[in-house]
């Protein structure tokens, strides 16, 4: 039984976090006129929800965590035939790939991979489980004259291809200027830090906690919110200075040993939970800034990895590829596996010996 709450508690904090840094990530796209085709509460999948100016919100079958679908994020530079492509499947509503690759004169995994590009921009869906051939519609919609509902796979009027391709265009991430794109990429790091300022305030400024004095006992105090802050921001720097010691060959094998794996956190979880609400939300407060500052890592696929890029697509004017971000991608991964078997392995042996 303790440990179905150890893993239930953690997939609750967990869950939770995740959920408001993807928040982030949804307000700040939205802000910039961005168009974000699913936000939802766990891990991508089957779902229920609702539709909502574009915007599908809804519960997948594990509800773990969260994430928004920003369109236009992905790498490399843009697809040359989707100009064309997004005119052919406008006109029509429905159709092949096979189709278009015959009148652009391309191959059909050309075709295929064009259309897939218009799908992460959000104007088209892709094949369903139930399509024999490689079909794609256009997404439902509402237009922006009449206010009427555009149904799936329906035509779309239009007057100039380039026209329709560029106004599709300035609702992706790509579209942005440095600045913006910057903005979205750090802001679910942001709401994480907000996410701990507030949960300290809470804690400390609001409800208050118990502390002992002098004489050993126990007063019922509070203090000012400017200080509750400041003891947040504090948190946070010995947490910098925590994840920096990851990196240093001097203190690495002091920091690893001092770090916890999933199995560590489940096991802490459910010690503040038996505590109280309170004590758990300081816990989440704890697994939240360390969420936000282990993803300003220049590591792709981490967000930070994702600024560092963008950063240097700014300063050379070159853009990486699809192959460079795979393999920098794959790198990250691996080194934050390494990470994480090393952390595991040390909490294996804390509970197994009843370490902790």
């Amino acid at each position: 039984m303790n440990v179905i709450l150890m893993v239930f508690y953690l997939a609750v904090a967990l869950g939770a976090l995740v959920f408001i840094h993807e928040g982030g990530h949804f307000l700040a796209a939205r802000a910039f006129g961005v168009r974000v085709t699913e936000f939802m509460l766990g891990l991508p999948g089957p779902s229920i929800g609702f539709t909502w100016r574009g915007t599908r919100f809804g519960v997948t079958a594990v509800p773990l965590g969260g994430y928004a679908k920003v369109c236009g994020m992905e790498p490399g530079p843009e697809n040359p035939h989707m100009e064309r492509a997004l005119a052919f499947i406008s006109s029509r509503g429905t159709v092949y790939a096979d189709d278009f690759a015959a009148e652009a004169g391309i191959t059909t995994e050309e075709a295929v991979e064009t259309f897939y590009a218009l799908e992460e921009w959000g104007c088209v869906v892709g094949p369903k489980r139930a399509d024999a051939h490689n079909v794609f519609r256009t997404r439902a919609a509402r237009d922006a004259a009449s206010g009427r509902a555009l149904a799936e796979g329906t035509p779309r009027a239009f007057d100039d291809a380039h026209e329709l391709y560029m106004r599709e265009r300035a609702q992706t991430y790509r579209s942005l200027p440095f600045w913006k794109r910057s903005v979205i990429l750090l802001a679910g790091i942001a709401m994480n830090l907000l996410f701990v300022v507030v949960a300290f305030v809470a804690v400390y400024s609001v409800f208050g906690v118990d502390m002992a004095d002098a004489q050993g006992a126990l007063n019922h105090v509070t203090i000012p919110v400017w200080q509750a802050v400041l003891g947040s921001f504090a948190y946070m720097g010995q947490v910098v200075i925590a994840v920096v010691g990851l990196f240093n060959p001097a203190t690495v094998s002091d920091t690893m040993s001092n770090s916890v794996s999933v199995i560590g956190m489940a096991v802490v979880s459910k010690q503040y939970a038996d505590a109280g609400p309170l004590a758990f939300l300081f816990f989440m407060a704890m697994i939240s800034v360390s969420l936000g500052i282990m993803n300003l890592l220049p590591i792709p696929p981490l967000d930070g990895g994702r600024f560092v890029i963008e950063v240097f697509q700014k300063i050379t004017g070159r853009v990486v590829g699809y192959r460079a971000m795979n393999v920098m991608t794959f790198a990250g991964l691996a080194l934050m596996l390494v990470f994480f078997v090393v952390m595991l392995n040390q909490d294996i042996h804390r509970f197994i010996f009843g370490e902790m």
